[in-house]
């Protein structure tokens, strides 16, 4: 079909319309092919390519479910409270908070407030990560040749600039984030060694405790000491739950997780919000 006309441009974008490919959001989600739940209580149905960054903003419950299709995906993750986004993700916290440097089934993910972001409730994987971060201009550059958005080898970093621009946030709203599906583990002289992926099928589930807006990049993890840039597609799936409950396990698991998760019921209480 012919473009170099406006109106065949038009017909030829027109054309496209029902399409899939592998790697695209799906729109209504409730139309993803093998949905984890009741098509209708599917959310965020997408799947993001190698070297791409994806964005949304969740309600209190929901659970989003990440899983590395082909074992070389990296989901760079952060959260912010979608209307206080200066509550934001806090690494440092959440692994000094749970005496736990590594991510898995029944850890939190922390605010700097002391207030429970979201809750990992499953965990195939476990190969995560909560010490290095996400990949810089600066670093691809050296690594690659280049790190910019538009390049064959985009920084972590810049893409979440870019999908923070979307939710109305700024370069400094931006905090270390966690990674998932490309795991590092502290040697005894201190040094990290990367362990790198489980293989393909592995996902990660988190539930979302307040009300939250999720940027993710999929780049290859900052320890990868493979040199070429190797990132595959990662499927993002999100659906309608309930938020963790007093009485619930994960809720009674440790006495962190009690404070924690008291600090986020009063302050939601206090506004009206559960």
């Amino acid at each position: 079909m012919a473009t170099a006309t406006t109106y065949g441009a038009r017909d030829h974008a027109r054309a496209q319309e029902g399409s899939r490919v592998e790697a695209m959001p799906v729109v209504p989600a409730g139309t993803w092919p093998t949905p984890p739940c009741e098509a209708g209580h599917l959310l965020w149905a997408e799947t993001v390519a190698g070297g791409n960054y994806t964005h949304k903003v969740l309600a209190r419950g929901t659970e989003l479910r990440l899983t590395d299709l082909r074992g070389d995906a990296c989901a760079h993750v952060l959260l912010h409270v979608a209307d206080r986004p200066w509550e934001r993700l806090n690494v440092a916290d959440t692994v000094k908070v749970q005496w736990n440097a590594y991510l898995g089934e029944g850890q939190l993910l922390l605010s700097d407030q002391g207030r429970v972001l979201a809750s990992v409730v499953a965990d195939t994987s476990g190969r995560h990560d909560a010490l290095c971060g996400t990949s810089t201009l600066v670093r691809n550059t050296e690594r690659y040749g280049d790190g910019t958005p538009q390049s064959g080898s985009p920084a972590g970093r810049e893409l979440f600039k870019l999908a923070a621009a979307k939710n109305g946030l700024e370069p400094r709203d931006l905090p270390p984030s966690l990674s998932f599906f490309q795991g590092v583990q502290v040697r005894d002289d201190g040094s990290l060694d990367f362990t790198g992926s489980a293989g393909p099928g592995g996902s990660v589930t988190l539930r979302a405790e307040q009300d939250v807006t999720v940027l993710i990049a999929n780049v290859p993890h900052p320890a990868d000491p493979r040199p070429d840039y190797v990132s595959t597609p990662l499927e993002v799936l999100a659906w309608r739950a309930a938020a963790t409950e007093p009485g619930d396990p994960l809720w009674e698991a440790t006495p962190e997780n009690r404070r924690a998760f008291l600090n986020t019921a009063e302050f939601l209480a206090a506004r009206g919000l559960a």
